[in-house]
């Protein structure tokens, strides 16, 4: 005889160790595999930035088109940033949780235009955004460099400890009954007439149902019941500093360079922006010195106080992502019982509420959400 979980979750970063965390509240029984230890890849190695508007790089890049494409998402990481600014009470853990607004600065009147799109656009769904003159720039971030024009404030986001979050819902999870393997790596999934067989080397487990929340391996665990879902990986980096006395107010971005910066509670500033890493010859991500050139002069450009801070640390992670940046949340075609919870790009922002989704979705519930999750769908 075997034993039968009811879910098999796959993946131990945010995303896994939300889902299934939501599920034993349920009273769901379930199993949580993970390929190395919880937290870490991407979950641990962001910069725990909780964002909900448009972001500037994709718009510049892809522009108007692509901007409304992505509208169904706003009131998705406006949910979740919402639950998020609860948990640390239902959890009664200290996850550094903070809603400082989300700041972009403007170099010049083009700049500006772009910001007011985008405000429009954001408006549209009920995210407001508020644009600041030259003087309400300074007036409420005076670290900001006297050359920019101008700013849009987002009031909802802000910024969380990813070294802390993952670890503590796969603690409630746990506390809820999950079994958490850690070291366990999916090689092959089975889809047998009852039951899931999910194949860990010379280890199998059976469930009824499974949660594809693999991250950067998500692509590759749906290819196993041959889903073709958007998902793939990038390599990106970060850096943080010394710690310094506070400078930094809100979760910062530039109009039209890659750039977010953020002080955490401890003092480091985190300074990224997506800036492009590299894989080496295993196909590990490595820090590229350009991006971190070019990261640092327009972080220094923005806030000049932060040349006075001291580099500890540059560091290179996968991060998953798609082009359209919307989330893939449901069960894949042509595979009943397989349920895919991913978030590209800003995967801790989105983590509560699609996780809120998928754990209602697998238990064949309506999500507890008043959005349209049907842009979501994957397929």
């Amino acid at each position: 005889m075997f034993y039968l979980f009811d879910v098999i979750v796959i993946g131990g970063g945010i995303a896994g160790c939300t889902t299934a965390y939501y599920l034993a509240g349920d009273g769901v029984d379930v199993l949580l595999l993970e390929q190395y230890e919880v937290n870490a890849l991407a979950s641990g190695a962001n910069a725990g930035s909780l964002h909900a508007q448009i972001q500037p790089e994709p718009f510049v890049d892809f522009g108007e088109r692509w901007a409304r494409r992505f509208l169904p998402a706003i009131p998705f990481y406006a949910e979740s940033l919402s639950m998020w600014y609860d948990i640390e009470a239902i959890l009664g853990v200290d996850l550094e949780v903070s809603r400082d607004g989300g700041l972009v600065v403007a170099a010049n009147a083009n700049d500006m235009n772009f910001l007011e799109a985008k405000a429009a656009l954001e408006k549209s769904v009920g995210l407001e955004t508020v644009l600041l003159t030259a003087a309400e720039l300074r007036d409420r971030a005076p670290y900001i460099s006297k050359k920019m024009v101008g700013g849009a404030l987002c009031s909802i986001e802000g910024k969380a400890n990813p070294l802390l979050a993952t670890p503590a819902f796969a603690a409630a999870a746990k506390d809820r009954g999950v079994v958490i393997e850690q070291g366990q790596r999916v090689t092959e999934i089975r889809r047998l007439p009852d039951y899931y067989e999910v194949q860990c080397g010379n280890r199998s487990y059976r469930a009824l149902r499974v949660v594809n929340a693999a991250g950067t391996q998500a692509g590759n665990i749906a290819s196993m019941l041959d889903g073709k879902i958007e998902m793939q990986s990038f390599p990106i980096q970060l850096s943080v500093t010394e710690p310094v006395s506070p400078l930094i107010d809100h979760l910062l971005y530039f109009s039209s360079e890659m750039l977010t910066l953020k002080q955490t509670k401890a003092g480091t500033i985190l300074i990224g922006g997506g800036w492009p890493a590299v894989l080496d010859k295993q196909q590990q991500p490595r820090v590229k010195g350009s991006s971190l050139y070019n990261n640092l002069l327009i972080a220094v450009r923005t806030v000049p106080a932060v040349a006075a801070a001291k580099i500890v640390r540059t560091w290179a992670a996968e991060v998953n992502g798609n082009q359209s940046w919307l989330p893939v949340i449901g069960e894949m075609p042509g595979s009943s019982g397989f349920f895919i919870n991913y978030v590209p790009w800003m995967g801790l922002s989105g983590a509560l509420a699609a996780s809120r989704i998928t754990a209602s979705l697998t238990q064949g519930h309506k999500p507890p959400v008043d959005f349209d999750i049907v842009p979501f769908r994957p397929g």
